[in-house]
């Protein structure tokens, strides 16, 4: 299966991103998070996912209320099959309890390292 680029998708969202994602890009630049480093919209086979880090393959997704669950489970599988473990916040949890979505994103850092 050849996947399709989407360097022209991933630069465009990178300079249109919403609150949820510029709020946790403060905190996930510059691998301030646990020392992982992280890349913003980043493309996992025919996705682009909102962060990656790619040496203990964690993608992050920031939803918004256009997200389906059945869209979004099948963005998901295909995504795991890449070898990601994907982790999905609201954009209002984002905003709202953005220490708690710090916290769960330091936990998944911490299991991918020591699997």
């Amino acid at each position: 299966m050849v996947e399709k680029r989407l360097t022209g998708v991933a630069r465009e969202l990178r300079n249109r991103p919403t609150d949820a994602e510029q709020r946790l890009w403060t905190h996930l630049r510059s691998s301030q998070l646990r020392g992982a480093k992280f890349v913003r919209q980043h493309q996992i086979g025919d996705f682009v996912v909102d962060f990656a880090c790619r040496s203990l393959r964690i993608a992050i997704e920031c939803d918004g209320g256009q997200h389906s669950a059945h869209t979004d489970a099948a963005r998901t599988a295909h995504i795991e099959a890449h070898g990601y473990r994907i982790i999905r916040f609201w954009n209002h949890d984002v905003l709202e309890n953005t220490d708690g979505v710090l916290a769960t994103i330091a936990r998944e850092i911490e299991i991918a390292r020591n699997a």
